[in-house]
């Protein structure tokens, strides 16, 4: 083969490798927002994207914007916000941790996610680690996953014992309540995937580079053991959804939906100098659910497994 035929070889074969790894990559969120109204010119290419896409990162910069707002409230009058994320595993709970916290000062704004308890901790009163990382004056904290990992994952997969479930579901409300009462403003989120949803997230964790690092051994035991997990879910609902302390359940297929009604349903219940008006930040009724509700739905349902909601 001439040498000018290996070249021409080579120079196809390294733009086929450019367009397959073009047709991977995603753009970073907010680029589409970013370049409305760009113009034609050289060195840029068009990009088509749903407006579905579109509209979510407009609405979404526009929330962040007043969780800012929010942010600035909280420190200016010392309040203490303890934010809640709980859920099957792929639920979306780290996709909506990471735009609420996005743009945030990170001096005032934490996220807590503990790994296993140590040897230590495992002595210690239960939730004992968890009281180290509430809020202090004018903090917002944000938990991914909490104290309620004894009320469903530990249970189905054999890290508690059933005495230890039971007494932690007969403690949690009151511990809560005590939060509450000592001036801890308290929100709970449950994000309720479908099992097929579920099953589609995992796959895609497989192929995605950039998702590699959540792939757990404990994925396929979660779709193996959906039922129980049901089970689990029921029983915590129906003994730690307090008015004191209630639960919101966001319907997470949809992670563009989940994650701006989640923001919303914060933004709602806290007042806040130069709030836009409430209309614009209604959640959706079919995504934002109360407590009461899911539990009513799962009272209905609980013995046709196919029709619950994860």
């Amino acid at each position: 083969m001439a040498a000018d035929e290996k070249k021409s070889d080579s120079s196809g074969n390294e733009k086929k490798e450019k367009e397959k790894q073009e047709e991977q990559v995603r753009l970073h969120e907010g680029s589409a927002a970013k370049h409305i109204g760009k113009k034609e010119k050289k060195g840029r290419r068009a990009v088509w994207i749903d407006q579905e896409t579109l509209d979510y990162e407009i609405e979404l910069k526009t929330l962040q914007i007043e969780l800012m707002k929010l942010q600035v409230h909280i420190k200016t009058t010392g309040m203490r916000v303890l934010v809640i994320f709980e859920g099957r595993d792929a639920a979306g709970k780290g996709g909506t941790i990471k735009r609420i916290t996005e743009f945030l000062n990170p001096r005032t704004t934490r996220v807590v996610a503990l790994s296993k308890p140590s040897d230590t901790e495992v002595t210690q009163w239960y939730f004992q680690r968890y009281v180290a990382h509430l809020p202090t004056a004018g903090e917002l904290v944000l938990f991914d996953r909490s104290w309620y990992n004894r009320a469903m994952v530990e249970p189905v997969m054999g890290f508690c014992t059933d005495e230890q479930h039971k007494r932690f579901l007969k403690d949690v409300p009151l511990f809560e309540q005590m939060l509450v009462k000592d001036g801890i403003l308290l929100f709970k989120f449950y994000f309720s995937v479908s099992k097929e949803e579920q099953a589609r997230r995992f796959e895609a964790r497989k192929t995605d580079l950039l998702k590699q690092y959540k792939l757990s051994p404990v994925d396929n035991l979660a779709q193996q053991h959906w039922d129980q997990y049901s089970v689990k879910k029921f029983q915590m609902l129906n003994e730690s959804n307090r008015s004191i302390s209630p639960w919101t359940i966001i319907r997470s297929d949809n992670k563009k939906k989940a994650r701006l009604n989640c923001i919303r349903h914060i933004l709602t219940v806290m007042d806040y100098p130069e709030k836009i008006e409430v209309e614009r930040l209604k959640t959706d009724p079919d995504v934002a659910i109360s407590g009461i509700d899911e539990i009513q739905h799962m009272e209905e349902h609980l013995f046709k497994p196919g029709l619950l909601r994860g």
